[in-house]
C-alpha cells in the first residue's frame, strides 16, 4: 500500500487545521451572538403584587400593569402529580434534552407530511414554550420555530431545569387574563395548586395549548373534551389506572371563573401605598379569621338599615399585632360607602372611655369598687348629664355604676380626677383624641365629647391585658415602629380592678356564652354604636353607624354592637385565655371593710378649702407629683423606705399605697413607705376627717 507523500500530509493537515479554526471561529461567533442577543428573561419579572397573612396565605392580589393575573409560584407549592402529568403530556424527555428534542421534532415532521401539510403537533419542548412565552410572536412558521429552538438553547445555558419549569408554571396562559398555574388554580377552582384532583390537573395541562378555545367559562364542551384527551393519554401511557381515569372523567368542569382572593382590602391598599416597591407584603392578619369576620360583616349588612356600615378590629393585646381588620361591610359596597375604612375614621366613642375614668379614680384611692356613689340629677357648672334611658338609679356601688354605664357617676369621678389629666392618660396609650373647637377638654369628654378611631380605641384597651401598659397596634408592614409606650395608661392595681368589673357585665340576650370583659358605647344622637371586649390576650372592637355621621334611630352599643362583638369572638375561634390574677398584695374588700371615708364618694371633698374645725386639708409636699425617685436596693428584692412629708390635715394620717391602706395610722407628718419593687406607684394620704391628697411617682431601683 502506497503511503501518502509528505506534500499530501501537509495538505491534509492544512485542511484539518483550517476546519478547526473555522469551527473555533464559529463557536466564538455563536458565543458572542448569544451574549449580544440574550433571551429576554426579564419579561418574567413582571408579576402581580401580593399581600399575604402571617402564615404566608394570600389575602389579596393585584393585576400587573398590563391587567394580567400572573402570580409567582414555586415547584414546592404545586401538586407533584400535576407536574408529572404535565411533563408526561408535553415533554417526556424534558430532564434529558438541551432545550430541543430531536425525536419530538422528527415525530412532528412525519405527522405534518402524513396529514397533508397540516400541523398536528409542534414538537415544542417546555423550554421552547418558555421561549415563546417570554418573546411572544403571533405567526406559526418554520422561521418562528427555528427562533424558538435557538432561544431554547440559550435558556438552557442560563437556567436549571427546575428554573425553566418554574418559568413555564408562572407564564403559561390559562384563558383570559390568567397566566400561570397558581392564578389558574385560584380562578378556576378557588384554591391554591398545592393539592389538585386528577381532573383539575388534567384541565390545567390542557388549557395552555389553546387557552381561548378551551376556556371553561366560554367553551365548556371544548374544555371538557381537552381535559378528557389528557386523561386518556395518561391511561394509554400506563401512568394512571383506568378506574381513576373513569372517576376523573365523570368530574364536573367549572363553568365560571372564581374571584381572586380579596381579603383585607383596606389594609392591603394602605400597605401597598406605604411600600410601593415591594412585590410581596406580609401582614400580621390571619387569613382564616379575616375571612370569617368579613363574612359576618356581609351577613350583618343585610340586617342593618340603609347606608349603615360597620368596622371590626381584632388584635393580640400582648404584642399589638392586628389579627383581623374589617373596614366596612364590603369595600365595593358603594351604597354604604364601603371604600371608606371606618376602622380609622374619627368618631365619638360614647361611653367606651369611661373605664379609664374609673381607673384613675382607683389610682387616686378616692373610691373603691365597693364605694357607694350617687346617680341622681346633677349640675356641673351648667352641664347636666343624663343616662341613656333618661332615668336615675340613686345610690349604687362604683362597680355597678361602671357595669351599668351610668353617666352622672362617671362625670362626678371625671371632675375629681380632672379632664386634662384624663386626656393625658389616654395619650399615654397612643389615643390622640380630637377635641371640639377650642381645644380645652371638658367633662363631656368622658361621655364621648371627643373623637377617636376604632383602632386607637382597641389599642387603648390592650392596657387591660398588660397591667395597664398599652401596646402599639400594627399590621406588620411598618417594621421599625415602636411596639410599646413609654408610660402605662393605668397602674397595675387600678387596671385589674377595672377589667375585673367589666368581666362581670352580662352578655347580651341570645349571644354566644364567651368569657370576655366588655364595654359598650352610644354616641350623642344615635350616630355611633360601639362595643370593645377582651379576654386574657385578645381585644376586639366593633363600630356600627353611617359613614356620613347621620343619626340612626334605635342604634345603640348594647343592642346593635354588643351582639356582634360576641358573635365575632365566637367566629374567630380563638383559644380562650383566662384573665390575669390580681396583682400581688391587692385585696378585694366589701363595703364594710373599707375605711369610713371610702364607703361613700363625697364629691369635692379634696377641693374644700376648710373643714368645720378650720384645719387645711392634707397635702403631700414630698415627693412631688410625677417625681422619679431612686431608692437603694437592700438585697433580696428589698428597697430602702421612701420618706413622705405632709402638710395640713388632721391626725392621725393613713397612707394608701397603690389602693391598699397601710396597717397602722400615724400622727406624724413624716411617713415611711417601703415599695415592693420598682415602677409606677400612686400614694394617697387620708386624714382623720376623711380628706385625701394623692401623688403619682415612679420608683427606680439603684
Amino acid at each position: 500500500m502506497k503511503r501518502p507523500s509528505a506534500a499530501r500530509w501537509k495538505r491534509l493537515a492544512g485542511i484539518s487545521l483550517s476546519g478547526l479554526v473555522l469551527i473555533g471561529l464559529g463557536a466564538i461567533a455563536l458565543v458572542r451572538a448569544d451574549r449580544a442577543f440574550p433571551p429576554p428573561l426579564e419579561a418574567a419579572s413582571d408579576l402581580s403584587r401580593e399581600v399575604v397573612d402571617r402564615n404566608d396565605q394570600l389575602l389579596r392580589a393585584y393585576t400587573t400593569p398590563q391587567g394580567l393575573w400572573r402570580l409567582p409560584v414555586t415547584l414546592e407549592a404545586v401538586d407533584p402529580d400535576y407536574i408529572n402529568m404535565l411533563l408526561a403530556y408535553e415533554d417526556r424527555r424534558f430532564r434529558d434534552h438541551w432545550g430541543v428534542d430531536p425525536l419530538a421534532l422528527l415525530r412532528a415532521a412525519v405527522q405534518f407530511v402524513v396529514n397533508g401539510g397540516r400541523i398536528v403537533s409542534g414538537g415544542s419542548t417546555i423550554t421552547m414554550q418558555v421561549a415563546r412565552l417570554i418573546e411572544p410572536r403571533s405567526e406559526r412558521s418554520i422561521s418562528a420555530k427555528l427562533r424558538q429552538m435557538v432561544r431554547a438553547l440559550q435558556i438552557e445555558r442560563r437556567l436549571s431545569k427546575d428554573e425553566i419549569l418554574t418559568l413555564y408554571l408562572t407564564l403559561a396562559p390559562y384563558g383570559g387574563n390568567i397566566e400561570g398555574v397558581r392564578a389558574a388554580s385560584l380562578a378556576w377552582f378557588g384554591n391554591e395548586p398545592r393539592k389538585l384532583t386528577l381532573a383539575q390537573s388534567a384541565l390545567l395541562v390542557a388549557l395552555p395549548q389553546a387557552p381561548e378555545t378551551r376556556r371553561p367559562d366560554r367553551q365548556h364542551v371544548q374544555a371538557r373534551q381537552a381535559r378528557d384527551r389528557v386523561l386518556r393519554r395518561m391511561q394509554e401511557s400506563g401512568l394512571i389506572p383506568e378506574s381513576e381515569i373513569a372517576r376523573a372523567s365523570a368530574s364536573a368542569v367549572p363553568r365560571g371563573r372564581r374571584a381572586m382572593p380579596d381579603l383585607a382590602a383596606h389594609n392591603s391598599d394602605t400597605a401597598l401605598k406605604s411600600m410601593p416597591e415591594a412585590r410581596v407584603i406580609k401582614l400580621t392578619l390571619d387569613q382564616t379569621i379575616q375571612a370569617r369576620l368579613e363574612d359576618l360583616a356581609r351577613e350583618t349588612a343585610a340586617r342593618l338599615g340603609p347606608k349603615q356600615s360597620l368596622a371590626m378590629v381584632l388584635a393580640d393585646g400582648r404584642n399589638g399585632e392586628i389579627l383581623a381588620s374589617v373596614g366596612s361591610t364590603g369595600h365595593l359596597d358603594a351604597g354604604r360607602a364601603g371604600a371608606i375604612d371606618m376602622s380609622r375614621a374619627i368618631r365619638s366613642p360614647g361611653s367606651t372611655l369611661k373605664p379609664f375614668i374609673y381607673g384613675l379614680a382607683f389610682e387616686d384611692a378616692i373610691v373603691d369598687p365597693a364605694t357607694l356613689i350617687d346617680d341622681s340629677p346633677a349640675d356641673f357648672s351648667g352641664y347636666r348629664p343624663r343616662n341613656f334611658d333618661r332615668g336615675f338609679m340613686g345610690e349604687v356601688s362604683v362597680s355597678e355604676a361602671l357595669q351599668l354605664s351610668l353617666n352622672v357617676p362617671a362625670v362626678r369621678l371625671l371632675e375629681a380626677v380632672g379632664p386634662q389629666r384624663f386626656l393625658a392618660r389616654l395619650r399615654r396609650g397612643g389615643a390622640d383624641l380630637q377635641l371640639p373647637p377650642g381645644g380645652a377638654p371638658g367633662l363631656a369628654i368622658g361621655l364621648g365629647g371627643a373623637g377617636v378611631s376604632l383602632r386607637d380605641l382597641v389599642q387603648l384597651y390592650t392596657a387591660f391585658i398588660n397591667d395597664g401598659a398599652a401596646r402599639v397596634l400594627h399590621d406588620g408592614f411598618d417594621d421599625g415602629a415602636k411596639t410599646t409606650f413609654e408610660h402605662p395608661v393605668l397602674d397595675a392595681r387600678a387596671n385589674w380592678r377595672v377589667s375585673n368589673i367589666l368581666s362581670g357585665v352580662d352578655a347580651p340576650q341570645g349571644a354566644p356564652r364567651i368569657a370576655i370583659a366588655y364595654k359598650t358605647g352610644t354616641s350623642y344622637g344615635y350616630r355611633d354604636a360601639w362595643a370593645v371586649g377582651f379576654d386574657g390576650r385578645h381585644v376586639l372592637g366593633i363600630w356600627v353607624g353611617r359613614p356620613d355621621a347621620a343619626p340612626v334611630p334605635g342604634l345603640s352599643g348594647l343592642t346593635t354592637a354588643a351582639p356582634l362583638l360576641f358573635e365575632a369572638f365566637a367566629r374567630s375561634d380563638l383559644a380562650p385565655v383566662k384573665f390575669a390574677a390580681p396583682p400581688r398584695g391587692l385585696v378585694v374588700r366589701s363595703r364594710s371593710q373599707l375605711p369610713f371615708a371610702l364607703r361613700k364618694f363625697a364629691p369635692g371633698q379634696d377641693a374644700a378649702p376648710l373643714m368645720a374645725g378650720g384645719s387645711l386639708p392634707p397635702r403631700i409636699v414630698y415627693p412631688p407629683q410625677g417625681a422619679r425617685v431612686a431608692l437603694t436596693s437592700r438585697g433580696a428584692g428589698q428597697l430602702t423606705p421612701l420618706v413622705i412629708k405632709l402638710q395640713g390635715g388632721a391626725a392621725p394620717y393613713r397612707l394608701i399605697a397603690n389602693g391598699e391602706p397601710l396597717a397602722k395610722a400615724s400622727r406624724r407628718r413624716v411617713l415611711n413607705w417601703t415599695p415592693d419593687g420598682a415602677g409606677a406607684s400612686t400614694l394617697t394620704v387620708m386624714d382623720a376627717e376623711g380628706r385625701a391628697a394623692s401623688v403619682s411617682v415612679f420608683i427606680d431601683a439603684d
